[in-house]
């Protein structure tokens, strides 16, 4: 094999070794790179000069090996794990998760800029052909680019021009945040002099002014607290108390966890939800993802959503001897 001689592509290529789980001997490393045994460890020295920490291990099965440290060094990806990494952030991000944040949507921005157009390309190419599970409870989904373009501006401190609902707004982005099931970017809005609040899944055409946002401080001095409210103000929310003919260990194992709010026990193996404020919509797709009997004790405007979807699903599957007969069907009424 042939030798190494620039010492920065050569680290590069022990490190890109030393990523693989495994534990090398020092001759094999130095096969690999074509250089001396020496020459390894000063190279091993290297690393952890950098911040990579290299375990040793002596004797005749000894060898070398990248283990966890107090910081995490930069990391060399393969093209297939570049690509794996990327389409996981861009799914995470277009249908936000509890525990996704920011940061990941930096991570994404960070990869993408570094991506070849030719990863690139099989990055679209295997998101656009991605299909969400139809249970899925996110919300609409976020154009991944439209997420990495205003996270970028939050960073960088920098002003903003996007669509919004075909207007152009100009704004000073102060955070996204993730508030039930969407995206949300908190930004001082520079035409009304105002904070105001935007759905991410509706922001269109974003672009980076270049113009440094001027520093200001959040009303009351919590980003996500003051985001909720102006949430909760978008939309009527409601309480629900629902009885579900089941035992409560049940309704936690459909959901993959115990829901928002309440849920206790109740004669006859039924258990009683007390659902915190939230809209129609949700509730109702909630209740529907359950797929337990059940019976709303409250809102009536709960039950009255639940009676229209009802019969609006009626209508549409009731075959083409109905046909025609769901004109009268009130669609539910939008949250």
């Amino acid at each position: 094999m042939a030798v190494m001689s620039d010492a920065r592509a050569r680290l590069l290529s022990l490190l890109s070794l030393l990523q693989t789980p495994r534990l090398w001997p020092g001759s094999e490393l130095a096969q690999r790179l074509g250089v001396s045994g020496r020459t390894v460890r000063r190279d091993i020295d290297r690393l952890r000069e950098l911040g990579y920490p290299v375990r040793a291990e002596q004797g005749g099965l000894g060898g070398y090996q990248l283990t966890a440290g107090a910081a995490m060094p930069p990391l060399l990806l393969e093209d297939d794990e570049a690509v794996a990494v990327a389409i996981g952030l861009r799914t995470a991000a277009a249908q936000p998760v509890a525990g996704v944040d920011e940061a990941a949507v930096r991570a994404l921005g960070k990869l993408l800029q570094v991506l070849p157009a030719r990863l690139r390309r099989r990055v679209d190419t295997l998101s656009s052909s991605t299909v969400a599970h139809p249970f899925s409870l996110a919300g609409e989904p976020v154009d991944p680019d439209t997420l990495v373009v205003t996270a970028a501006t939050v960073a960088n401190h920098e002003r903003l021009r996007f669509r919004y609902r075909d207007e152009g707004r100009h704004v000073e982005p102060r955070a996204l945040v993730t508030a039930g099931r969407r995206w949300y970017l908190l930004a001082f809005d520079l035409d009304r002099d105002d904070w105001r609040t935007f759905r991410l899944d509706r922001v269109t055409n974003p672009a980076a002014t270049g113009a440094r946002a001027v520093t200001r401080d959040v009303p009351g001095g919590d980003v996500a607290a003051f985001v909720a409210r102006r949430t909760m103000q978008m939309a009527p929310t409601y309480a629900a108390d629902v009885v579900i003919h089941a035992p409560a260990a049940q309704v936690v194992d459909r959901l993959g966890g115990p829901p928002p709010g309440t849920l206790t026990e109740q004669p006859g193996g039924t258990c009683r939800w007390l659902a915190p404020p939230d809209t129609l919509e949700w509730h109702a797709l909630r209740l529907a993802s359950i797929g337990l009997p059940f019976e709303v004790g409250g809102p009536p405007e709960l039950a009255a959503h639940l009676r229209s979807t009802a019969a609006l699903f009626q209508a549409a599957t009731a075959g083409p001897d109905h046909q025609g007969r769901h004109d009268g069907v009130a669609a539910p009424d939008p949250a």
